[in-house]
């Protein structure tokens, strides 16, 4: 509770967060009533009027996120943002490993799993909600096309957010938003489910950049590898492993429904896990608490530089790269990977539940199939962290765009035979499609100069995402190919991306980033 009092800036900032969280939270809790009505057939709610209820509840939403946002807003906001952008913060090369990273990691790691787990879901809504609304598949793929342009926006605007309210305040709002839109699950029209799922994805969209952010700022270079690594798999495993498990178990008995009611008390242990995150040692500084930063630092093992605003090359860093740098040949094979990932996780998989039905599975069959080929794919990330560190960044990540196209092959194989078994292929695609992202993200930010590097890693997480934008824009005009020819479309750019990154990609592994990229390490020697 205490770090919580500093992340907000005042117990009357405190309170007015606190406040915020309850009033989400009592508006979603007023939508339950009229889900509950529906037991009797099936949880069904479409035609159903909006009672008073309701309405109120969706009011209080609107308001408690208002105010929790103003609860987290920091004072002297353009004073401390312009403190913050002449503040360096970083770890000794070989500084051990503390309880106070272990558990970092470990916060993070839940933290991913909640995120992650919303827009995971929307396959597991889809068959539901053309049964209940009665809708094509083409209209009911407005759900996740919406959700992840909300995702892509969120991409960049989130970087925004996280810069006027800190790492840990990014984050806590991200979970008062999951909280409202967890009223998804009661909403009896399914417009309402699309404005919704927007929301949903643009909370969802910044988390992964924001936690990258974080940990890269506290965990020493030479562990900063594996770490980005193992918490990025740990977390995008995990979310798919318990959307599955939510699926399998709990949306037999209380429909498609529960996968958005479920947003309610993950929300809440997300906002809860917020005193176990510390903010950043930079932004605490900027804001001018020097002994709380300082105690973060000695905490994590970490220093404090000012950037040196007199030196020519600090001046270049500082200001805006050629826009012709970004589009590099490195950007564009790391660009393109990872919408073929995008295609692959936000296409493939979120049709494969309607396509396994289609082909005699139940719901629940098929549910649990995915959440088995999800808890396979688990014990694999310790294993690509461990080869990321060890063997190669460059040969990993390219060892992770094989595994994929082996399971692209197999669901190939799948498509064009009566008896084949979809375990293995489902699970080779799950393995590797968690290992491209789990290691994406980080080697993108360890192959760029620290002057473009934010922009350049904001593009390929935003690529990501637009891969499953295209993949739902096709659903939505009714030309989603079979299984075999969606398999096929995705193989041939995913096979191009592994010729460009073993061409253009650079090897990055036992080098410090100062190393990589000297001429952007340039500081005060002085120091504070």
């Amino acid at each position: 509770m205490n770090q919580t009092v500093h992340t907000t800036g005042g117990d009357r900032r405190l309170w007015a967060f606190v406040l915020g969280v309850i009033a989400v939270t009592i508006g979603v809790l007023l939508h339950l009533p009229m889900f509950w009505m529906g037991r009797d057939i099936g949880f069904h709610m479409v035609g159903m009027p909006m009672d008073p209820g309701m309405i109120a509840g969706m009011y209080l939403i609107i308001a408690g996120v208002g105010v929790a946002a103003y609860g987290l807003l920091p004072r002297n906001l353009s004073e401390q943002m312009a403190a913050s952008s002449r503040l360096a913060v970083s770890a000794p090369e070989d500084a051990p490993l503390s309880w106070a990273h272990w558990r970092l990691m470990g916060v993070l790691v839940i933290a991913l799993v909640i995120d992650i787990m919303k827009p995971a879901s929307l396959g597991f809504t889809i068959p539901g909600m053309i049964d209940e609304y009665g809708v094509p598949r083409a209209t009911v793929s407005l759900v996740p096309f919406v959700a992840l342009i909300g995702t892509v926006i969120g991409s960049f605007v989130w970087g925004i957010v996280a810069d006027i309210y800190g790492r840990k305040a990014s984050i806590l709002l991200s979970a008062v938003m999951f909280v409202g839109t967890s009223i998804c699950g009661a909403m009896p029209s399914l417009a309402w489910n699309i404005g919704m799922c927007f929301m949903m994805g643009a909370a969802a969209g910044g988390m992964l950049p924001v936690t990258y952010a974080l940990l890269a700022e506290m965990m020493p270079s030479r562990h900063r590898g594996w770490s980005l690594v193992l918490v990025g798999g740990l977390g995008a495993v995990g979310g798919y492993a318990a959307a599955s498990l939510i699926a399998a178990w709990l949306e037999p008995i209380f429909s498609w429904r529960i996968l958005w009611l479920a947003n309610l008390p993950s929300g809440l242990m997300l906002v809860m896990l917020g005193a176990f995150i510390p903010e950043s040692a930079k932004f605490l500084m900027a804001r001018g608490r020097h002994d709380e930063a300082q105690k973060v630092m000695k905490r994590f093992g970490s220093t404090m530089h000012r950037v040196a605003p007199d030196d020519p090359v600090a001046r270049r860093d500082a200001g805006s790269a050629p826009a012709g740098r970004l589009f590099t040949a490195k950007l564009a094979a790391l660009s393109l990977t990872a919408i073929c990932w995008g295609l692959v996780n936000f296409g493939l998989l979120l049709w494969l539940p309607v396509e396994l039905i289609a082909r005699g599975y139940s719901m629940e069959v098929s549910s649990r199939l995915l959440a088995a080929s999800a808890v396979i794919a688990l014990p694999t990330v310790f294993v690509v962290a461990w080869i990321y560190h060890a063997w190669s960044t460059k040969k990993s990540l390219l060892a992770a765009i094989v595994m994929t196209l082996i399971g692209l092959a197999g669901v190939l194989w799948l498509a064009l035979s009566d008896h084949a078994s979809p375990v293995l292929p489902v699970a080779l695609l799950i393995v590797g499609s968690n290992g491209i992202i789990a290691m994406l993200l980080p080697y993108c930010a360890e192959s760029f100069p620290l002057r473009i590097r934010g922009r350049a890693t904001g593009w390929v997480a935003a690529c990501s995402k637009l891969g499953g934008v295209i993949a739902q824009a096709l659903a939505i005009m009714a030309i989603v190919p079979t299984l075999a020819a969606s398999a096929l479309m995705i193989a041939a750019p995913m096979a191009l991306s592994f010729l460009l990154v073993a061409r253009f990609g650079r090897e990055t592994r036992g080098a410090d980033l100062r190393d990589l990229d000297p001429e952007g390490h340039v500081f005060d020697k002085a120091g504070l």
